[in-house]
């Protein structure tokens, strides 16, 4: 469950950056922290998930680790099986042709193990989340995972700044037939398009250029990475900067979310300016 939860994560972890210094790392202070936390953005999933120096020693720092979802969570199996189903009574069957659907469901169970029918009253998004570590060339990691483990090494705790079922609720906000139709659009091509994207999207990452991710991300011919910023992105970013703001108030914390997050004029960066906060980049 911590990988679907994670596959879930990537689309939202890859769409619409914006300006900013070339780093995912960046050190928040001032405006009465007594002592500095730091923001970093991951990639949920890719082949090379190493922790730089830089973000251990800010992993030092720091006493505890906030993630966009609490992972540790034991509860949030449940939570997560709860809200992927679709309301009212809805199925992707439904949505789209018999051949179609029998395509889906050669896919589905060639490389989850589960046919279409199982899943056919899931929200589509989900079934394009259990689907990206095929898109891999290699053994999936994730900077989570990563981070998750230093954090227990180190005695700490893990959180997150928004609950399972808050995170699932975006994929209402989001037309059902939108996602189906980007999921059809993948399994039509037998992926390789989307394969490419992450491929591209994996080099760019490591570059650490986020005006290059939100060129990349804004020529995409998915409609969930070029429609949906408002619900994917933004209407999140603004709820979790209480929670930043008075969880660094209290604990000297690590926030690790999705590097889409970080960047533009509705990104974390400067909404934590905004509140008169120094958010300074760490080369």
């Amino acid at each position: 469950m911590r990988k679907l939860a994670m596959a879930a994560a990537v689309l939202f972890g890859i769409v619409g950056m914006a300006q900013e210094s070339n780093s995912v790392l960046y050190k928040i202070s001032g405006n009465g922290l007594k002592a500095p936390s730091y923001l970093f953005g991951t990639m949920h999933m890719t082949c090379d998930a190493t922790i730089d120096a830089a973000t251990r020693k800010a992993l030092e720092e720091t006493k505890q680790l906030y993630l966009e979802l609490d992972m540790d969570d034991p509860a949030m199996q449940t939570a997560m099986m709860g809200g992927m189903m679709m309301k009212d009574g809805k199925t992707i069957s439904s949505m789209v042709s018999e051949a179609d659907f029998k395509q889906l469901d050669k896919v589905m169970t060639e490389k989850v193990g589960m046919s279409a029918m199982m899943l056919n009253m899931m929200k589509p998004f989900m079934l394009s989340a259990m689907l990206i570590p095929s898109l891999l060339d290699c053994p999936m990691q994730s900077f989570e995972g990563e981070l998750m483990k230093i954090t227990h090494e180190q005695g700490e705790q893990v959180f997150g700044l928004e609950t399972v079922e808050s995170q699932m609720a975006v994929f209402d906000a989001i037309p059902y037939q939108v996602q189906v139709d980007e999921l059809m659009k993948g399994v039509r091509d037998g992926f390789v398009n989307d394969k490419k994207e992450l491929a591209r999207m994996m080099e760019v990452y490591k570059t650490k250029n986020l005006d290059a991710m939100m060129k990349l991300m804004s020529e995409s011919d998915n409609k969930l990475n070029s429609g949906f910023s408002e619900e994917l992105l933004f209407k999140r970013n603004r709820n979790w900067i209480p929670v930043i703001e008075q969880t660094a108030k209290a604990t000297p914390t690590f926030f690790g979310v999705g590097a889409a997050h970080l960047g533009g004029d509705q990104g974390v960066i400067k909404l934590l300016r905004q509140k008169g906060y120094k958010v300074e980049a760490v080369k």
